[in-house]
Order: structure tokens, then sequence, then C-alpha cells
């Protein structure tokens, strides 16, 4: 779908709408679903609010085929009878939905009329999942603790956490990606890394004769989710141990600068509060993972140790690839209100981190985070680092869901963004 007038905005939207309002609507008769949680007495999040605020996500849903996932999922759980089962099932749509998006971008399969490279309807549907998780009434007790508990079996199947599994034999690379993000500037944003996560996820090559698997997860851009921890979750079971799970590296990317492909040099360990797609966000410094080892005492800054030189030198285009060496921090004891000094190189003697070259956002804590975990698992044997992949043009149409310049421009750096992890894992 390259363009969507008005007219053919409205249409997919009453397309999504016969399986997204009829099936609740049915639901609610039962009276499985309401407008809230009965039971923790919670109500839609921030970023859940925004299907019903706008016509967009629902058209992105049907533009990409998924518009059977929802009512699938809310049969799902009316018909639930038991926390075990909820569990079993929640894992199960969301294992189920994740695959699905996979070989739709990969070409495996063909769905919808928007091209297979948009990384949107996954978002928009999995959103759509967890409104619905949140507003339902099941037939027996349901505590917040065991809700939150259903909501995150969901959630991270969805996202690739219950299938990154590796075959035996394999140099084994481990990656992650993010939703989109700053959607009440834009609700038709695109994030590339969530893309390239979709496209790399089971990929497998073979350089020099090594065979090299990739696996992928799509990260929450949320405080909350990160305080959660999902980025350990995704990423310990591969940091531990010496079992054949183990990861040969490992990779976080997200969305950065226009026009560059950046090997980010430095992780800081604080956060800079800007509002997340919940629209929260408070400063201070990195929080500690529960449940997971900490170094002690936490690190202010943590260096990549990817093979940037191989990833350079791997010639990719459109963008060049390059690493970046910039830091800001505090002097010892001036954080937060001190002045901020922003510099190349190594960090300054008891200075106090203020962001990474890649910022304080949710992107730097993602490498911060995983490589922190890497360090305290004692895997300083596997790569692990944060690259940083060209921000998207803007919609030159305010009418379309897609434009050919948006959709040319978004396809060459999720090509750039696989040849870049492949180069790294050929490096390992």
């Amino acid at each position: 779908m390259a363009r969507l007038s008005t007219g053919a905005l409205s249409a997919a939207l009453a397309v999504v709408m016969v399986g997204a309002v009829a099936a609740p609507a049915a639901a609610r008769d039962r009276g499985c679903f309401g407008t809230g949680s009965p039971v923790s007495g919670s109500s839609d999040t921030v970023e859940e609010a925004r299907l019903g605020s706008q016509q967009v996500p629902g058209a992105l849903i049907a533009a990409g085929g998924f518009t059977r996932f929802p009512p699938r999922l809310r049969a799902t759980l009316c018909s639930t009878r038991s926390l075990g089962a909820a569990k079993q099932q929640l894992k199960a749509e969301g294992v189920r939905l994740w695959k699905t998006a996979v070989a739709r971008a990969q070409g495996r399969i063909s769905m919808g009329d928007i091209e297979r490279l948009d990384d949107r309807p996954l978002y928009w549907t999995r959103l759509t999942g967890t409104r619905d998780i949140r507003r339902w009434t099941p037939r027996f007790t349901l505590s917040t603790a065991q809700r939150d508990e259903l909501l995150q079996t969901y959630e991270y199947a969805a996202r690739g956490l219950a299938s990154t599994g590796f075959r035996s034999g394999v140099t084994r690379v481990l990656v992650s990606g993010f939703d989109p993000y700053q959607l009440d500037a834009e609700i038709r944003r695109s994030n590339p890394s969530g893309g390239a996560a979709l496209q790399l996820d089971g990929a497998v090559f073979v350089r020099n004769g090594r065979t090299v698997q990739v696996q992928a997860v799509a990260l929450p851009v949320t405080w909350g989710g990160f305080d959660a921890g999902i980025v350990e979750d995704a990423f310990g079971p591969h940091l531990a141990g010496e079992s054949r799970q183990r990861a040969d590296l490992i990779m976080t990317i997200s969305q950065g600068r226009r026009g560059v492909m950046h090997v980010e040099r430095w992780a800081a360990g604080w956060r800079g509060g800007v509002p997340d797609n919940n629209n929260e966000g408070t400063p201070e410094p990195v929080p500690l993972a529960h449940g997971w080892p900490q170094p002690d005492p936490a690190p202010e800054w943590i260096e990549t140790t990817l093979p940037h030189q191989a990833m350079v030198g791997a010639g990719t285009g459109p963008w060049p690839t390059r690493l970046n060496p910039q830091l800001c921090e505090w002097a010892a004891g001036d954080r937060p209100t001190g002045a901020v000094t922003c510099h190349d190189g190594e960090p300054t003697a008891g200075g106090q981190a203020s962001s990474g070259g890649g910022g304080s956002y949710l992107s730097n804590e993602s490498m911060y985070r995983s490589n922190r975990l890497r360090l305290a698992l004692g895997a300083t044997d596997i790569p692990g680092g944060h690259l940083h992949i060209s921000a998207l043009l803007a919609f030159a149409d305010p009418a379309a869901l897609l434009d050919p310049a948006f959709a040319a421009d978004r396809a060459a750096t999720i090509e750039q963004t696989v040849r870049l992890v492949e180069a790294a894992g050929a490096a390992t």
C-alpha cells in the first residue's frame, strides 16, 4: 500500500472494525470484557489508548493482514477457565503473532497489502492484545500480580523472547530492535530497528565456511518495561553458563541520527528521563535489574567490544558506518545539577556519566543493561555493544500510511543493518 486516501483509510478501518469491534461486543455480552480491568482497577496505558484515539493503528493492522489476531486472542481469553491454561494459551498466541510477523517480513508468507518490511502492523496488533488482556474479566479469580504475569507472558512471546533458541553447530548472534516511538507527534512512525529485527530473526548465513545464526527480539520504548527486566530477561539466558544456547555475540540496535550508522563506543549508566511511549520518564541512574546479578559498584560507563573495525570495513551502504567515541559527563559529585562536558575518547577519572554517544534514552540503556549483565555473569569473551542506524525520512504525504520515498529509505536502512550484523557475526 503506497498511499492511503481518506476514503481508503475509512475502508481499511472498516475491515479491522469487523474483527476488532464486533468480537469484543460479543465477548462483553458473555461478561468477558469491560472498559478496564475490574481486578486491578487499572485503565489502558497511554500507549494502548492511542489505539482508540486515531484511525491509523486500525488501518495498519488491516493493511498488514493481522485483523484475525485480536478476535482470536479475545476468543481464547473468553474460553479460558484457569490461570495455568491462560498462561499457556497466551504464550502460544504471542509466539504465533511473532512468528507470523517474522514470516511475513521475510517474504515466506503473503499477508495484507502494505509492504513486508513494515514493522508497524505487529506493533499495533501486539498492543491491542495487551489492552485486551488488561480489560479481560476471567471466569476465575485473578489478582493484580497474576494479571501482570499474564501480560508479561503474552508480551514476551509476541516480542520474540520465547523463541530465541539456537540450533547446534552455529555461531550464535542475538540482537534486539525497538518499537516505534514519539507517536504523539507522528502516529504513523516506524522504527527501522524493529523492521531489522524481523528480518534477522532466525536468519542463517555462511561466511568463510562458518555458519552464523541470528535470533532477534523487539524491545519496548518504555522505562517501565526496562525496569521490569525485559532486557536482562532477553539476553540473560544466552549469557550464562556453558550451554549450547550461549551467545557468541550480542548487539542492541536502535534508530539514531540521520544518514549514518554508528557503533557506539560508550553506554552511560544514566537515564535522561525523556518521555517514553507512556509519556513517563525520570532522570536517574539506570536502576538495578531484580533477579539478575549486578556488578558492584555499578559502572558509570561500559565500552563496546563489538568488532567495529570489521563492521566499518565491510563497506556496506548507503550510509557510512563509524565508531562513535563521544561521551558526556559531569565532574565528580556534580550530577545532576552541574555543568555537563562532552568529548571524544576516554571518560575522565572520577567523572559521572550523563550520556553515551547515542544519548541517554532507551537505546543507550539497552546497551548498558545487556552489557552490565554480560559483565556480571563473567561473559567477557562474548562481544557486545550497540548499533545506531540511520533515522528515517519524514512522510511526504500527510494522507499516506506509506509513501514510496519513505518505503525505499526504510528498505535501504534495514538492508544495511542486516549486512552489518552479518559482518559482526562473521568476525566473531
